[in-house]
């Protein structure tokens, strides 16, 4: 559990959040932070910048919409629980908007059911932590969410890879189906590119979750399901691309045909 006493903060902590200049660092990675418990906006703030993070802080929905679409930083964490307009819609209005669609979403919530956490994948969420929470883990969440993103948008082994009318570009990301971008999440990216890379391999949850995400990153089966499921929905006439192996996992089909 965080406490103030594990993570003492200077008085300058709580005027970095939200200001131009903690996020114009040159070279640093801006997280834009979400909460209306001002007290842990600063603590966030704080053990961030310790760690070579730019900061911008929200502390509700609308507020945290306009920053997002004015400084575009390169990850948001997001609370749920939020005055006006909660965390959920300012998933869902992130992901609408082309401006902050492609932004990873760690959402932070005291909400630990099963049922929201699957809500919150659902609207694209990158990953969740649930409060209370250890500092460390949330770094490390961080780290991983921001890994990913590098991995998908540097592309070490950049290359073209297809399947029927599928065609993923790991050097940019993108994922056309007919020659139609579709757009899916970074999370959403690396599952689907894996499926592909296996070419009709059947790959476990467990090996989707070690080459999506690192094998640093704790993924229940249940939040790789509604990956999928959301992948399938943004495919559309093409979601029998991605076939359910009951028991076992997923794999990649060439064609509607193409059996077990």
């Amino acid at each position: 559990m965080t406490r103030a006493s594990d993570n003492p903060r200077p008085p300058e902590a709580a005027r970095a959040a939200g200001t131009p200049a903690a996020a114009g660092r040159k070279g640093k990675r801006t997280v834009l932070v979400v909460d209306d418990e001002k007290d842990l906006v600063d603590l966030i703030t704080y053990n961030l910048t310790r760690n070579g993070y730019a900061v911008l802080g929200a502390f509700g929905g609308n507020e945290a919409l306009e920053i997002a679409a004015r400084q575009t930083p390169d990850l948001i964490v997001l609370d749920l629980m939020l005055p006006g307009i909660d965390g959920t819609e300012v998933a869902r209005r992130l992901k609408a908007d082309s401006r902050t669609a492609g932004i990873p979403i760690v959402m932070l919530t005291a909400k630990g059911e099963e049922t929201d956490v699957v809500v919150g994948l659902t609207l694209g969420a990158d990953d969740y932590v649930t409060k209370p929470f250890s500092m460390k883990i949330l770094l490390a969440r961080l780290s991983a969410v921001l890994r990913r993103g590098e991995t998908a948008a540097g592309a070490v082994d950049a290359t073209i890879l297809k399947a029927g009318p599928l065609s993923i570009d790991t050097s940019k990301p993108e994922v056309t189906v007919h020659d139609e971008p579709v757009k899916l999440t970074l999370t959403e990216f690396k599952l689907l590119a894996a499926l592909v890379a296996a070419r009709g391999r059947v790959l476990t949850r467990d090996q989707l979750m070690d080459r999506a995400m690192g094998t640093d990153v704790f993924v229940t089966d249940r939040a790789i399901d509604v990956h999928i499921t959301a992948i399938r929905k943004k495919l559309g006439a093409a979601n029998w691309l991605v076939h359910t192996v009951r028991g076992v996992g997923y794999r990649l089909r060439e064609s509607p045909e193409d059996g077990e």
